[in-house]
């Protein structure tokens, strides 16, 4: 008896080892993965105001009737948030914008473009009141905004710094991020970085 207690013990300190072993091979693959994925970015579209230019200057009013200037140089950065209450992701990307916005210190301006009492009844569900809206079609055809969600980010000296669709809270800390690196967009950076190491 004392024999298979003996034995039973060897396997199971064997079994132990071999699971630490595996774990350990599993996270450097995790690393490795994460090494080679490259992060996902907002994605840009080619149309509208060029990035590194001037924005285009807007006086608009808001959903309450309040002036707003877009574009204009200010004491912080602007970021343009394009949603609609028909837009699935804009529902769940509205509460991380709003966040997101508070974290990095920037002046964030909800865009639409759909029926007065649908956009008051999103304000409403969204717990967005207070922050400006703004609904009309100028705002996004200057900027030649054709799907949704979509983002400019608007430096504090009317400068265009970034712009692209986006989904995810990953998607507008590439904005931000393409600014810091001082590129057009994250996969502008990371395919300038490829053909230098190639």
């Amino acid at each position: 008896m004392l024999t298979v207690l003996i034995v039973s013990q060897i396997l199971s300190w064997i079994v132990i080892l071999g699971l630490g072993l595996a774990l350990l091979a599993l996270a450097r693959q995790v690393g490795v993965l994460h090494v080679r994925l490259a992060p996902a970015g907002a994605l840009l579209t080619g149309k509208g105001p060029v990035v590194g230019e001037a924005a285009p200057v807007l006086d608009v009013a808001t959903i309450d009737g309040a002036p707003l200037s877009i574009g204009k140089a200010r004491g912080r950065m602007q970021l343009l948030l394009f949603v609609s209450p028909h837009c699935p992701l804009c529902k769940d990307l509205i509460p991380i914008a709003k966040n997101f916005a508070r974290a990095e210190r920037l002046d964030i301006v909800f865009v639409g473009d759909d029926a007065l009492d649908e956009q008051r009844a999103m304000i409403a569900r969204l717990d967005m009141a207070g922050l400006p809206f703004v609904n009309g079609s100028i705002v996004g055809r200057t900027f030649h905004v054709d799907r949704l969600p979509h983002a400019v980010l608007i430096g504090d000296n009317g400068t265009l710094l970034s712009k692209g669709l986006v989904n995810s809270r990953e998607h507008l800390e590439s904005l931000v991020t393409a600014h810091e690196l001082g590129v057009v967009s994250v996969q502008d950076y990371l395919a300038n970085s490829k053909s230098k190491v190639a």
